[in-house]
């Protein structure tokens, strides 16, 4: 299965990881009680191995011999290849694209610095500190540099190995609830999250406890941001889908000229999938219909900073979803937010938000009159004066223009091309005008084509998985539900985990 990639990328040659390991830390029989040679996870930028120090187990992860120039080749082929493509896209997705690229690129570096990998893991583990339900492993500080982490060995049966989590007796419910509660916990508490969260990277431990690895790839929340997405929460909660869409404009997720009534219907129907609920494909398809021929830019945008936010939630969905099909996320993060009291924090800023806009307006009821009163002197002494100007945000008068000029240019071509074609001997000079003049009746073409939002097909909702499982369980499979990143033999995937898990099981807790 494709799967594995996330845990068996062939391991570089010993003779470059010794080298590298010598550079940071030492010889390694004489650093190391024991180390086994044998990889026993690896990914494109680095790979772990077994160790013992001071006699405890420890995983060792080293950084691949070579790959930094490799890296800053990739990096350079996307920094020239973005100005390109943003003349190809729209103004939303070319801000969304540009976005992505730095922080995929800013992800990359900080993932090849392993100093401050440690840093964020001793981060993270400390506010965990206390809960014996999330465990996260211990930095060994004495054998750590930029291109090796040492840090205790933590075992544990991966993550989306539901017969071996059964067989085990956990309840895979409450490890997905779990799950959710602690990603809400970084990222809404803490400010800082574990930002890799594929079923390489999870385990759960013999006791239930779930093991966090390789924290190379991390993210930072700012304040603002936290107390946005704890609004967008609770406006889900309540299913109040201006206020979710009033929290989406305001984190810069979407434009604010978006058509609020197409993706307040976007909004209801992703609110439904999420809670299972029976979803009409008619209804699905009218949906979408709604959203192909409403002309406007492409609505919905990645800030920056904002990337490995999304990537987490849709990843931590797919685990969640693999363990337990039916699980509610809304409900969990509901009872989260109350819990911690941020709804009653809410509900007091829209009261004093509320008594402002009282009081602002009382005042209006005594500064307006005078000012209209003043209006109306103006217009009655026939002095008033009205500026107009033409707001064309999808580029209509635009469009017509080019089409218009198209047009002429195409009339003229193909005129010339039959007199020269008609009165010229020589034929070359018909063809020579023919040719100059395909490419406009081409760009004609093009502009007359109606102009569409995003085309889908309504085939992830939860409904429809629960279908293919069926099927598959029908035809003769297992009947497990995939989550995002786990394929089975002849599928592919488009986006791969750049970087590998650390201190992981060698019986299937690895990246």
């Amino acid at each position: 299965m494709l799967s594995s990639l996330q845990d068996d990328v062939p391991p570089a040659d010993w003779a470059g990881v010794e080298q590298v390991l010598e550079e940071d830390i030492g010889p390694v029989d004489e650093t190391f009680d024991e180390f086994d040679r044998e990889a026993i996870s690896g990914a494109s930028l680095g790979q772990v191995y077994r160790a013992t120090y001071e006699g405890e187990p420890v995983a060792v992860k080293i950084r691949r011999p070579g790959i930094e120039e490799l890296v800053k080749a990739d990096l350079r082929v996307i920094r020239w290849s973005v100005p390109l493509l943003k003349r190809l896209v729209d103004e939303s997705r070319a801000f969304s694209l540009e976005n992505v690229a730095d922080e995929f690129a800013k992800t990359i570096r900080e993932e090849m610095d392993y100093r401050r990998e440690r840093r964020v893991l001793d981060t993270i583990r400390e506010r965990f500190e206390g809960d014996e339900s999330i465990r996260v492993p211990r930095s060994v500080p004495a054998v750590s540099d930029a291109r090796v982490l040492t840090m205790e060995y933590l075992g544990g049966t991966k993550i989306n190995d539901v017969r071996a989590l059964d067989a085990a007796g956990h309840d895979r419910t409450e490890l997905a609830t779990r799950l959710q509660r602690a990603y809400l916990k970084m990222i809404l508490e803490e400010g800082v999250f574990h930002a890799d969260p594929h079923p390489g990277n999870l385990a759960v431990a013999d006791d239930g406890a779930i093991v966090f690895y390789d924290f190379g790839m991390n993210g930072e929340v700012d304040p603002y941001i936290q107390e946005k997405i704890v609004e967008f929460y609770i406006s889900v909660a309540e299913q109040d889908i201006d206020g979710i869409l009033d929290a989406m404009v305001e984190m810069g997720t979407l434009s604010p000229e978006a058509d609020r009534q197409v993706m307040a219907n976007v909004m209801e129907l992703a609110i439904a999938d999420v809670r299972g609920e029976e979803l009409e494909q008619y209804r699905v398809q009218q949906v979408i219909q709604q959203v192909e021929d409403t002309i406007y830019e492409f609505p919905l945008r990645l800030p920056r900073n904002f990337a490995l936010i999304l990537r987490v939630a849709t990843v931590v969905e797919g685990v969640c979803v693999t363990l337990d099909p039916d699980f509610d996320f809304i409900e969990v993060a509901t009872d989260y937010l109350s819990e911690e009291g941020y709804r009653e924090e809410t509900v007091r800023k829209i009261a004093t938000d509320a008594g402002r806009q009282v009081r602002d307006t009382t005042e209006a009821l005594f500064t307006v009159p005078p000012k209209l009163d003043d209006v109306l002197s103006t217009v009655q002494r026939e002095a008033l004066s009205v500026n107009v100007r033409i707001e064309d945000r999808n580029d209509v008068l635009d469009r017509l223009a080019r089409r218009i000029v198209y047009g002429l240019i195409l009339a003229v071509g193909v005129l010339s091309t039959a007199v020269l074609y008609s009165f010229n001997e020589r034929p070359e000079a018909a063809i020579a005008a023919a040719l100059l003049t395909v490419p406009f009746g081409v760009l004609l073409y093009r502009s007359l084509k109606p102009d569409k939002g995003f085309s889908a097909q309504p085939q992830f909702t939860r409904q429809e998985m629960r279908r293919r499982r069926d099927e598959d369980a029908a035809a003769g499979g297992d009947g497990t539900v995939l989550a995002p990143g786990d394929f089975r033999e002849g599928e592919s995937e488009t986006d791969e985990s750049a970087e590998t898990d650390a201190s992981r099981p060698e019986d299937g807790g690895r990246s």
